[in-house]
């Protein structure tokens, strides 16, 4: 029978059998000494007598632990001392154990929060951030039926549980009701989950204005716990209010020559008729417009001249007084100097540059910072032409890669790369059926940022009077919707459903269908995505309500063409 006794925890002696010969990791040891700092010793290590004193048996690293938090006396068992059942249990006892899942903590630190717990002390008793107890309690707050299925295995990755446990408890449980996994099926789909949840969100990183315009706007700032630490991850779902904070902000500082842009419908800015971009170092009478990037939030800027008005009388460009034409000078012509280098000598300087840039590229060693910016420099050379999904042009191409040269040297500064490689993106890759097209590169891309959560609401009249009969019922059978006689009480029942919801159809996702990257691995042209092929001409007009008979899809069944 085991007696329990407090001692002096230095007057223990270590078990040189101690099944554990790998020691933990010193973050698992801090976690323990701040465990035990806090409430003690939960589990009382079991010792054996022996001719030298009490042996430890199981709980080296409490005693260790309590040891340095410097605790005079602790409480343990001391256990029989039977040599075949001593060997088995610090084996068990370090085997024979389970982890609590990440919901069982989201839950357990909901209940110390309720019994009294503030964040600060329930990190320093488990040793974590602060940071990472917040986390946890913002997780904690997921709708509990997600909560539920999560604890049984099936976990949203880190981006969708981010945007799950960013939207409300409503929210959340009108989306679960409509994707919870039916009876018997275990998966979630946690991906529609997150995309029906996402929220266009602006930074603070982008704001110019302080706190009082954001109050007055009703801007508040949410922090992104997911975050890496030291940085500003504030955003707001309030994306009006940003707009209308960042845009009052502006015109309250305009500095001298400063003047306000407006921009299109696509959000870019227009200047003023016959004004002249100027891409270099700015004149005196050059001026500065102000926009707001519809995109990103931030406030940019852009240098124009306006053209100079003509005064009466003035000659034309190019017919000054005092010419060859009028008989105004009576100098010779100057001879033309001999140029330093022949046209072939440039062209064989051109040859060994590009021959040895090439070896270099190839063999040298390139920092991955200079590898990126010069990748972005590459578009923006004069043999490169791209058809922009955009509007972005060569010239466009070419600033973005003169902010990233200003002296003829490429430049280190991350942040600077960054926004150019972004704005470099936008105007080279295209989903558009069109010459611009990127082909399945541009769907990869948009695959990995996530780009199918900011698909709008594809339930209207006019995309799904694209689908075909089976196209357009197998969405509807999908999303619950009840399937009409006729096609356009379906259309309408599907319009009616997600009226002020989110429908996006599955072939309009960017992830690869098996049969597209099947021939994209054999570099074969692929489908080009989502639309229902048709087998007859598309003329642009609808079938009369009085002849939905899904013309042009090759429905040759009587039956069915009287059904609809």
């Amino acid at each position: 029978m085991a007696e329990l006794r407090s001692v002096d925890p230095r007057t223990l002696q270590s078990n040189p059998n101690n099944p554990r010969r790998t020691p933990a990791s010193p973050a698992m040891d801090e976690q323990l000494l701040a465990s035990i700092k806090a409430v003690g010793i939960i589990q009382p290590p079991c010792v054996s007598v022996t001719d030298g004193g009490l042996m430890i048996e199981i709980g080296d690293r409490r005693v260790k632990a309590s040891i340095k938090a410097g605790l005079p006396l602790i409480d343990v068992l001391v256990c029989d001392a039977d040599e075949v059942v001593a060997a088995m249990r610090p084996l068990a006892e370090n085997l024979i154990r389970a982890s609590m899942s990440s919901v069982d903590i989201w839950r357990a630190i909901e209940r110390l929060e309720a019994q009294g717990w503030n964040e600060q002390a329930i990190g320093d008793a488990l040793a974590l951030p602060v940071r990472t107890v917040r986390r946890l309690k913002l997780l904690a707050l997921l709708h509990p039926a997600m909560l539920d299925v999560m604890a049984l295995g099936s976990m949203p990755n880190e981006e969708q549980l981010r945007t799950i446990a960013a939207a409300t408890p409503e929210e959340q449980a009108q989306v679960w009701k409509k994707h919870k996994p039916k009876k018997g099926q275990p998966d979630v789909a946690w991906y529609e989950i997150a995309r029906a949840l996402a929220k266009r969100r602006m930074p603070a990183l982008a704001a110019k204005f302080g706190d009082d315009l954001a109050k007055a706007y009703g801007i508040v700032w949410e922090e992104d716990l997911f975050a890496p630490p030291g940085d500003d991850s504030r955003t707001t779902t309030n994306v009006e209010g940003f707009f209308g904070a960042q845009q009052e902000w502006l015109q309250n500082n305009l500095p001298n020559r400063g003047t306000l842009l407006p921009v299109d419908e696509n959000g870019h800015h227009q200047l003023p008729k016959k004004a002249e971009r100027v891409w270099g170092k700015p004149g005196k009478a050059d001026l500065v417009g102000h926009y707001i990037d519809v995109r990103t939030g931030d406030v940019e800027t852009v240098t124009y001249r306006l053209p100079v008005p003509k005064k009466a009388g003035q000659p034309a460009d190019g017919a000054k007084a005092g010419t060859a034409d009028d008989g105004g000078s009576d100098d010779p012509p100057t001879a033309q100097a001999r140029p330093d280098v022949t046209q072939k000598g440039v062209a064989m300087i051109g040859d060994l540059r590009t021959d040895v840039l090439h070896q270099a590229l190839a063999d040298m060693p390139i920092e991955d910072d200079t590898l990126f910016g010069m990748l972005i420099l590459a578009f923006g050379g004069d043999n490169v032409s791209v058809d922009s999904g955009s509007d972005l042009r060569g010239g466009d191409r070419q600033a973005i890669c003169r902010t990233l040269t200003e002296g003829g040297v490429l430049t280190a500064d991350r942040d600077l790369l960054r926004q150019a490689a972004r704005k470099m993106l936008i105007g080279v890759l295209s989903c558009r059926e069109n010459r611009s097209q990127s082909g399945v590169f541009a769907r990869i891309a948009g695959e990995a940022i996530g780009a199918s959560l900011r698909l709008p609401n594809m339930a209207t009249e006019e995309f799904l009077s694209c689908l075909s009969r089976g196209a357009l019922e197998t969405a509807a059978r999908a999303e619950s919707v009840n399937i009409a006689p006729r096609m356009v009480h379906t259309r309408e029942r599907m319009v009616a459903r997600f009226k002020d919801g989110t429908f996006v159809y599955p072939g309009a996702l960017f992830r690869l269908t098996p049969e597209e990257l099947a021939a994209s691995t054999e570099q074969r042209h692929g489908p080009s995505g989502w639309v229902e092929p048709m087998t007859g001409e598309d003329d642009g007009t609808e079938p009369e309500d009085g002849d939905d008979s899904d013309a042009g899809f090759g429905n040759d069944d009587p039956a069915e063409r009287e059904a609809a």
